[in-house]
């Protein structure tokens, strides 16, 4: 790491119209605190800066569903969030929200600084109106079929499917989500700014600033926009929940949120650096300072071709550094939804994983989606924590942890002459910060996280191979040795933890005894110092720093995902439509009977076939039903059931069906019989 700098880095403000899910720390939060906590580490001036975004559409679709202000909505999710960032470990310097009056108010000196200065245009466009809710329908509020991809549940301003980013009048067979009507075309002024003129600086200044050291997928994102040729985008919209347009002749139009929320990353840091009795500042406006974006390959167009346009506007702001933007996470193989539960949600995860914030953490890390989207599973979840955290981590510290306290009651022995080996280990331990600094400056955590792991392998080969628990009975001083080198290696793990799994690292201070400031050893120094713990320092008795994750725990939360999923096909199930009319003949043709099932048995080498005897009251008939998926065999005899049995017979893997059983299907996908429990109904009963 070269000499300390100011780092000013953002996380992508969260919409407050839901909780946070696993997609979103892997994508976004967790490589940012990844990054903010090691620059800190390192000796860096930083602020790590997040806040809500209040003012996005879904802000009040969802207050109009749950029939509430999106006051409420905000007030509730804000709160939620923020505890769940704060219980996860995520360490913001500030985190703020954009309904403060401190964002409505820089919100507000901003789009006048760029009015004022000519940067907007101002044109009158038809735009898509709601004739029964009258009003006009802005992004989220209007969804239809994707030009560029085909997709028929596109958005007004992005289609979520291929990534495009869209306005609401280019949509195919447009619906309003308010009322479900038709929209019609409508005169409406807004201001735009004409991304078109920024088009030379935006291919110096990324093109070709920014083609080698910036992650292929933002590079190639941003060259198709600029390629593809840029136009005039609005910056206001008619809406009645937002910033006020801070103009004559604006009533009833807002900022647009995508104008608005990155404006958020200025007031949080305002009201940081109000708090901390600091100078906002140098810290967007120092060219020396470094701004980093952290967000999702979704938010790519906004961050790295709109908001550095409207900072080139303004004039006096930096331009961020780098947008290491990841791609998306997937959940159990189907893409996650908030709309329909098929999520993780951390605020449960806190309560259901008490004490196991950084089993997630290095889960996500470890299977982040740098490069392309990454499948999280449970199973997986379990095999990173069971087979990485706790047998290779967990357990070296454990092993030297209990090895000093029951050899030398706690005590850092003094070491002998080292061997080549410990001479080798020592070494190869003062490479590590390096190896792990070049992974997270280039923003691969993934690697950092493994490189991590290596530390700890190294620790516990070391003991595998020198087998102090066989040398103490022979060769007390070289044991000695061993357990100081160990020892070493465990005070390094408490540093370089910290980036990747603070809690851990905390745990592991508490029990090494290092947290005062003469014993604290910085990132840099473990590649420096001789000692990281002295011979006589007192550690404390161990505690696992990890516990097993059992089949139970992850059989729940599959379970749980089973129930989500079960209950989102019973909602989309689309009832069978009516079929064509039939004649009171046409029925009367139909001979339908109590039945009563006297035997069942499986087909052989069918998954879904049951082989009935039913007494139908005129005679015993075989029936072939595909019920076997639902009941066993032992379940249906006895049962009474309804049969249509002038059906013609046919033959099924060889077995002659004389009838049919009448089923129906509940919401979740589960056959029934539509069977008879009144007493004195006998086979045979005719049904009418």
């Amino acid at each position: 790491m070269s000499a300390p700098e100011r780092y000013t880095i953002t996380a992508a403000l969260p919409y407050t119209n839901g909780p946070i899910h696993i997609g979103h720390l892997a994508g976004v939060y967790v490589p940012a605190d990844i990054y903010s906590r090691y620059l800190r580490i390192t000796g860096n001036d930083v602020a790590f800066i997040c806040g809500s975004d209040e003012h996005g559409a879904a802000i009040p679709m969802r207050a109009k569903k749950e029939g509430v202000s999106p006051q409420v909505i905000i007030d509730k999710y804000h709160s939620i969030i923020k505890k769940s960032f704060s219980d996860f470990g995520i360490s913001f310097d500030n985190y703020s929200r954009t309904s403060a009056p401190i964002h409505h108010e820089t919100a507000s000196d901003f789009f006048k600084k760029l009015y004022d200065d000519g940067a907007f245009i101002e044109e009158t466009s038809e735009q898509l109106y709601d004739p029964e809710a009258q009003q006009f329908l802005a992004d989220r509020f209007v969804i239809g079929t994707c030009p560029k991809c085909g997709h028929e549940e596109a958005y007004g301003d992005q289609c979520e499917k291929c990534g495009s980013s869209l306005s609401a009048t280019e949509l195919i067979n447009p619906k309003s989500t308010i009322s479900g009507a038709e929209p019609t075309l409508k005169q409406t002024k807004h201001w735009y700014l004409p991304l078109d003129k920024y088009e030379d600086f935006l291919r110096e200044w990324v093109l070709v600033g920014h083609k080698k050291d910036w992650k292929t997928n933002v590079y190639g994102q941003i060259k198709s926009w600029v390629d593809d040729g840029l136009r005039p985008r609005a910056v206001t919209r008619d809406l009645d929940w937002g910033i006020p347009v801070p103009v004559e002749g604006a009533e009833g139009k807002v900022l647009y949120v995508w104008f608005d929320a990155p404006i958020g990353y200025i007031s949080s840091t305002k009201e940081w650096a109000e708090r901390e009795g600091k100078d906002w500042e140098p810290y967007w406006k120092d060219p020396k300072t470094k701004l980093i974006h952290f967000i999702g390959k979704d938010n790519i167009v906004f961050h790295c071709i709109i908001f550095p346009s409207m900072l080139k506007a303004e004039g006096s702001y930096v331009l961020p550094e780098n947008v290491p933007a990841n791609e998306f996470l997937n959940l159990e193989g189907n893409k996650l939804s908030t709309s329909k539960n098929w999520a993780v949600w951390l605020h449960e995860y806190l309560e259901e994983f008490p004490d196991q914030q950084d089993v997630l953490r290095y889960a996500l890390t470890a299977n982040a989606p740098e490069t392309k989207d990454n499948d999280f599973t449970w199973k997986d979840f379990q095999a990173r924590n069971n087979n990485e955290l706790v047998a290779i981590f967990g357990n070296f510290i454990n092993r030297v942890v209990v090895l000093t306290n029951k050899y030398y009651d706690g005590i850092i022995p003094t070491p002998n002459t080292f061997s080549e080996v410990d001479t080798q280990v020592l070494t190869e331990l003062k490479a590590y910060p390096a190896v792990i600094s070049s992974s997270i400056e280039r923003y691969r955590f993934r690697e950092a996280s493994q490189e991590l792991l290596n530390v700890a392998r190294l620790g516990n080969k070391y003991l595998a191979d020198e087998e102090p628990w066989k040398l103490i009975k022979t060769d007390e001083q070289r044991t000695k040795t061993i357990m100081y080198v160990a020892l070493q290696i465990a005070s390094a793990l408490a540093t370089l933890s910290e980036p990747f799994l603070p809690f851990t690292s905390q745990k592991l201070k508490n029990i090494l005894a290092i947290d005062s400031d003469q014993l604290k050893t910085n990132w840099n120094e473990i590649a420096t110092k001789e000692v990281l713990l002295p011979s006589n320092h007192q550690i404390k008795k161990g505690t696992l720093l990890f516990s097993k994750i059992e089949d139970q725990q992850i059989q729940q939360q599959l379970d749980k995902l089973e129930a989500t999923k079960k209950a989102n096909e019973a909602e989309n199930k689309v009832v069978e439509p009516q079929k064509d009319t039939a004649t009171f003949e046409d029925f009367t043709k139909l001979d339908i009977r109590i039945g009563t099932i006297i035997e069942a048995e499986k087909m052989p080498k069918a998954k879904k076939l049951l082989v009935l005897k039913v007494d139908t009251g005129i005679n015993e008939r075989t029936i072939v039903s595909g019920i076997a998926e639902h009941f066993t065999p032992e379940e249906v005899i006895g049962k009474k059931v309804s049969v249509l049995v002038n059906l013609a017979p046919r033959k099924l893997r060889g077995v002659e069906s004389e009838g049919m059983i009448l089923m129906t299907e509940t919401p979740e996908g589960k056959l029934v019989f539509l069977n008879p429990d009144e007493d004195g109904v006998n086979p045979g009963a005719v049904v009418s």
